[in-house]
């Protein structure tokens, strides 16, 4: 209450509910039990932190209301920008705020200023300015809105503030995509708090109605509110998740540079240049090679070593899932023909593909391609298995073998290490003939890995039922085939 008894206007953050409070009690009214620990087999790069998860908050409302120690302004570089936040908080803040501003004598794009907060209830406004976004410019757009968010959580932390609320610094204005800002601005945010937590003691994402529906999508990504939605959210990550303070990362600025280059750390004083150089750099310049195109006629030609051949295929997988992360493949998401799903007996990620969800002839399959590699990269890392659904497709759905052949030469050399079996689902004859002139005389090593499977209950001795995902035209079919499943059965010495 204000001194004349009406009501205030401002927002205490202490009296906001927290980001796992809905989601207990949801569990309370579901009486659902949490997943132990144990059970749990593949862990998020975001793994569940309650102590993490009880600082952020997620509140539809404005910024400029919030009663915390500081609240954050998106402007422009000279920091007169007329958007709805700066708006906002000039008008609470009064006329000594531009009074103020004009000290500063403006803001570079990431930077970030501090000012009084004047007639708010925050005791400080920090402003920053978010880039303006262009597709062909995306890395440094990327860059620029990760040091945004950096810059101010940095501040905040020298200035030994107990809490912060954050406006949404991409504004329409400057056509930055919704969804990509949200993730740089939920997994920086994380970070900073995995190292510097004890700093702060409450972060508010200040969000208006547009925005509200995909920071609740995304915020379970970053900010898993248990183990179960930990698992649950992993296949939904971005290929692209930063380093280890969340600034994206480009591969081709990679360069590193030690006391003895080209000599590992442990490798002894004799090796000298013979010791293997990849992990310097992945292109030309960094590893002080020669000619590219002369290397490439020697692996046409058959002359090139196979540490040589090796590290170029590297180079080349490496171009592939750079483009992968720049190219909207949100055409190829919506088909669902690739997804992550559960764990099979022994643990292992299980990847499932619908083959009937794959219209061969109307979409770019070189967009197909990328967003196999976008997927997968991260998941290859360790062992998986691969689920293929043949089931109910036709000539319309059927993957070329070229296509099979140069996906299996683009992909890196984890891919093929990793993969412990493919499970050919609901096979036809022609599939079955298909599958073996292609394992055998196309590709070497992946005929061993293939099981074929003629019913869901088979599948089910090596993959539980409630671990894997699967397509309800599937279910329908093998009922229809080889009737309704039954949880007691034999297991199957096929798999």
């Amino acid at each position: 209450m204000d001194p004349l008894g009406a009501p205030s206007q401002f927002v205490d953050v202490d009296s906001l509910p927290g980001w796992s409070d809905a989601y207990e009690a949801k569990q309370l009214d579901c009486h659902q039990s949490p997943v132990e620990k144990a059970q749990v087999d593949v862990r998020s790069p975001f793994p569940y932190r309650k102590d993490i998860n009880e600082k952020i908050v997620l509140w539809k409302g404005d910024v400029a209301l919030l009663n915390c120690t500081a609240i954050v302004n998106t402007s422009n570089e000279t920091l007169t920008d007329k958007n709805p936040v700066s708006e906002s908080i000039f008008m609470h803040a009064g006329p000594d705020l531009k009074d103020e501003l004009q000290k500063l004598k403006g803001c570079r794009t990431g930077e970030a200023k501090l000012t009084k907060g004047f007639n708010l209830a925050a005791r400080f406004i920090i402003h920053t300015v978010g880039p303006k976004y262009k597709s062909r410019y995306r890395t440094a757009a990327e860059s620029s809105l990760y040091t945004c968010y950096r810059n101010v959580l940095q501040l905040a932390k020298e200035q030994a503030m107990c809490s912060i609320g954050f406006c949404v610094i991409n504004t329409l204005k400057r056509c930055y995509p919704l969804e990509d800002a949200t993730h740089i601005a939920l997994r920086t945010v994380r970070r900073f708090l995995e190292v510097h937590g004890e700093t702060l003691e409450k972060v508010v994402f200040a969000v208006s109605e547009l925005e509200e529906a995909t920071y609740q999508k995304l915020l379970p990504l970053y900010f898993p509110r248990s183990l179960e939605e930990e698992v649950q959210s992993l296949p939904y990550l971005p290929a692209d998740i930063g380093n280890a303070e969340g600034e994206p990362v480009v591969p081709e600025r990679q360069i590193r540079i030690t006391e003895k280059p080209g000599v590992p750390d442990d490798a002894s004083d004799e090796e000298g240049l013979e010791a293997d150089l990849s992990f310097i750099g992945s292109h030309a310049f960094a590893r002080m090679e020669g000619d590219v195109d002369k290397q490439r006629r020697l692996i046409l030609q058959g002359q090139l070593s196979e540490a040589a051949l090796q590290k170029q295929h590297q180079r080349n997988y490496n171009r592939w899932l750079c483009q992968a992360r720049a190219e909207d493949l949100s055409d190829i998401a919506s088909l669902k023909a690739l997804y992550q799903t559960g764990v099979d007996n022994c643990g292992r990620t299980v990847m499932v593909v619908v083959g009937r969800n794959i219209p061969v002839t109307l979409i770019d399959m070189e967009k197909a391609l990328l967003y196999f590699i976008h997927v997968m990269d991260h998941i290859a890392v360790k062992e998986y298995v691969l689920v293929y659904f043949h089931t109910l497709t036709n000539d319309y759905n059927q993957l070329d073998s070229n296509f099979l052949k140069k996906l299996y030469d683009v992909v890196d050399a984890k891919y093929k290490r990793n993969l412990k079996a493919l499970y050919f689902v609901h096979p036809t004859f022609r599939s079955k003939v298909s599958a073996w002139f292609f394992t055998t005389f196309t590709v070497s090593g992946l005929k061993d890995k293939i099981h074929y499977v003629e019913s869901l209950q088979q599948l089910f001795t090596a993959i539980p039922p409630e671990q894997i995902d699967l397509p309800p035209f599937v279910l329908e079919y093998d009922a229809r085939e080889n009737g309704p499943y039954y949880s007691s059965y034999p297991p199957s010495p096929d798999l």
